[in-house]
């Protein structure tokens, strides 16, 4: 566990998160969060954390060293898609049992391994520390250690027992592992002055194919995405890349920043989120390639792909700004997305009338402002009632959050679109805005909306139990 403390400390102490380093330096050592106990990770544990960050790594083993529940509960839970390999579709745990709790897992995981490498002989084999190996001191850096010497495929130790803290902590420490264990151990078969690194980027509902082919005709290469739609040797070579984009707020912020200063490679935070967003991604990244040594005229081709982009992109939107314009919406997500959406939506017209910022830094709540205004109505916690009376009261038109969410937005009968890590529709780049405000019209149009807020024939004499539920709120709330 020492090597876990030291891990976790280092990443409390991250000199990039501008929110952390604001704290005193006792603060500061309690993390970002309140620490949680074991069974109480609700929201999401550090563990579930790194397997999401990870996971979208598609020819590698994930391997969960715990019980059965922590498998089952952690997969398949981020929509991250695959134009190659799907092994990562598949999961792996050592299930253990009471036995293994006594005298130890140690046997039981490297077990796993040899058999994992025996059916399926991936390039690498991840191994995700869970609580009860922790606790117990099942030493997984060891048997990682040994298994990669016996097998010959790198055994990489994912140190995030879910006690530990919330899933942006568990993000930064599948962080340090990539940093620790696979970044630098391979060496790239080329390399070019248009090679990127992008970073937070999971390709979920297929995002980063949106964006590809315009990196692509400008002859950009993503030499490593992490993790979305990665293999295990881009990752591990991405230390040779020119310039990185960090695209998930500050998630892998150590990774960015340890690269820029291990590896010389400058980064920046940007957005594939909204047409402006999207432009201003480009023309970032075509500045630091220039500046790293490649031809000026990127910039100029850069400027040409985004005119005409931009051009297509508003003749697509235009019939529903029409429809769309001065619509309001409830934005209940977190992280980026509590600014890069609210930018997206005001470009097709929308209002957004309240942004969730319980996951946003104070670099993300600045943006907010800049975006909406030094009025911006910002939510750190919203109860679920409250959300109730904003939909019912039609102080909102649309709810936009996860699905944890949507059940409120159903009971008040007032549309909900998801726009969480779980979705199926793909909302980045030019093509992802239209897609984006294409949902939402539709998601608004749909005739049924006034089908179920209208009371059934044998019901329209008797009182709305939604008005019931609200009338008695109060009374409930004060006894």
């Amino acid at each position: 566990m020492s090597s876990l403390n030291q891990t976790v400390q280092d990443v409390f102490n991250e000199p990039g998160c501008d929110k952390n380093q604001a704290k005193s330096e006792k603060e500061r050592k309690k993390g970002c969060t309140k620490q949680l106990q074991p069974g109480g990770a609700a929201g999401g544990c550090a563990f579930d954390g790194a397997k999401i960050a990870l996971q979208p790594i598609t020819d590698v083993a994930h391997l969960v060293h715990g019980p059965i529940a922590c498998e089952g509960s952690s997969w398949d839970n981020r929509g991250a898609k695959s134009s190659g390999s799907m092994l990562y579709r598949t999961g792996f745990t050592t299930d253990m049992n009471e036995n293994d709790i006594v005298f130890g897992g140690e046997k039981r995981l490297f077990k796993a391994m040899r058999e994992i490498k025996a059916k399926y002989d991936p390039p690498a084999i991840f191994v995700y520390q869970t609580c009860v190996p922790a606790m117990i001191g099942d030493d997984i850096e060891a048997v990682c250690k040994a298994a990669s010497a016996k097998l010959g495929t790198p055994c990489i130790p994912i140190l995030s027992p879910g006690f530990v803290g919330p899933k942006n902590l568990g993000n930064k420490l599948a962080g340090e592992a990539l940093l620790k264990h696979v970044i630098g151990t391979v060496e790239p078969e080329q390399t070019t002055p248009y090679d990127i690194n992008i970073i937070g980027e999971y390709n979920l509902a297929g995002e980063l194919w949106q964006v590809k082919p315009l990196l692509d005709e400008l002859g950009i290469r993503i030499l490593s995405c992490i993790s979305g739609d990665a293999r295990y040797r881009e990752v591990a070579w991405s230390h040779r890349a020119r310039a990185a984009m960090m695209v998930c707020s500050k998630a892998m912020i150590n990774v960015a920043r340890k690269m820029e200063e291990r590896y010389a490679i400058p980064f920046f935070e940007g957005s594939f989120y909204g047409i402006g967003d999207m432009s201003d991604s480009l023309r970032q990244i075509a500045r630091l390639l220039i500046e790293r040594g490649a031809d000026p005229e990127l910039s100029d081709r850069t400027e040409a792909v985004i005119a005409r982009e931009e051009a297509r992109a508003w003749a697509a939107i235009e019939p529903y700004r029409r429809r769309l314009g001065g619509k309001r919406v409830l934005l209940i997500t977190g992280g980026v997305k509590s600014w890069s959406v609210v930018s997206a939506l005001q470009e097709a017209g929308m209002e957004v009338v309240g942004t969730s910022v319980k996951k946003s830094t104070d670099e993300d709540k600045d943006k907010i402002k800049e975006i909406m205004g030094a009025d911006a109505h910002m939510i750190d916690d919203m109860p679920p009632r409250e959300m109730y009376r904003m939909l019912k009261g039609s102080e909102a038109d649309i709810m936009l959050s996860g699905g944890r969410s949507q059940f409120v937005a159903l009971k008040a009968t007032m549309p909900w679109m998801d726009i969480n890590q779980e979705r199926h529709e793909a909302f980045a780049g030019y093509h992802g805005m239209v897609a984006m405000v294409r949902e939402i019209d539709r998601t608004l149009s749909n005739p049924m909306w006034e089908q179920v807020r209208a009371p059934a024939p044998w019901d329209e004499d008797a009182p709305d139990w939604q008005s019931l539920a609200l009338a008695e709120a109060p009374s409930s709330e004060a006894a």
